[in-house]
């Protein structure tokens, strides 16, 4: 064999085994076939439908990155006007958000009255920040705590005795629950069965609050853009099965963020549960 040829091989295989070794994928995006599909996709298929559900693991920084680049792309868009819906915020505070937005009250003042969940600097607040330079609307999305806590004590009949104004907080009575949905019996399962179907009609009224808070501010001139735990919207289910419901002409989009060992090899399984699998490193740092 040629000793030039020779040397060439083993050069190549030292590259190529170093190149195996040194190069890091930090996120790969997937569809439902196992494709690989790169950002410049996922941003088209976010603009053909007419609402995004992002789900995300709430202390994942590549998905609060991500997010913050789509909202960024989305808003550039000149087709369609964006708004952004979070879990993260409860519809009792949207008063505070829009002052804050609209420049009537301080930073300070919002952040110290508006309920922030404790990884807002680091995760929501480049979301807010960047609606409030950009004139972009935030929609907040979530039931107020204290009514999902009272169904999760005394069942459904809790928001039987709300006034007319806390019902405005809420999805309109009665609210159907499907107790069947894999979501809600996983999320039982997890509990070990502790709370029982209060537990199941507790995040039901999340799920369908934020559902008819989406529903309520999306118009034809609009897509809408929605941030929430990927167990609201996995399957089709939680937030999603209650606007498909109400409207099922309506073009969704569903995000899930994984962790897993090796994010170049992923579970076919695992792809299932949305439209678009975010498969990040489980080593990655965590931001709470």
């Amino acid at each position: 064999m040629n000793f030039r040829f020779l040397l060439f091989c083993v050069c190549l295989a030292v590259l190529t085994t170093a190149s195996v070794y040194t190069h890091k994928d930090a996120y790969i995006l997937y569809n439902q076939n196992g494709d690989r599909i790169f950002y410049s996709e996922l941003l088209n298929l976010s603009k053909e439908s007419d609402v995004t559900f992002f789900g995300e693991l709430h202390d994942n920084v590549i998905a609060h990155w991500l997010q913050l680049e789509l909202v960024m792309d989305l808003s550039a868009d000149a087709i369609l006007s964006l708004q952004i819906g979070m879990e993260m915020f409860e519809r009792d505070q949207q008063i505070l958000i829009d002052e804050y937005l609209d420049g009537h009250i301080s930073r300070s003042s919002f952040e110290s009255e508006a309920r922030l969940w404790n990884n807002y600097n680091t995760d929501y607040k480049p979301v807010i920040e960047f609606a409030r330079t950009n004139n972009l609307r935030i929609v907040a999305t979530n039931i107020p705590r204290r009514y999902a806590s009272a169904v999760y004590l005394a069942g459904l009949e809790a928001l039987d005795f709300l006034n007319d104004e806390a019902r405005n907080w809420i999805a309109p009575l009665p609210i159907e629950v499907d107790t069947e949905l894999s979501g809600y019996k996983n999320i039982l399962e997890a509990a070990h069965g502790h709370g029982g179907d209060n537990l199941i009609f507790s995040q039901a009224v999340k799920d369908a609050t934020m559902a008819h808070s989406i529903l309520t501010n999306l118009t034809d001139e609009s897509r809408f853009f929605h941030l929430n735990g990927s167990y609201h919207s996995n399957n089709y289910e939680g937030i999603v099965w209650y606007v498909k419901k109400a409207n099922p002409e309506l073009r969704i989009l569903t995000i899930n963020t994984i962790t897993v060992p090796d994010v170049r090899d992923v579970d076919a399984k695992d792809l299932q549960a949305a439209d678009v699998t975010l498969a990040v490193p489980e080593r990655l740092t965590r931001t709470f």
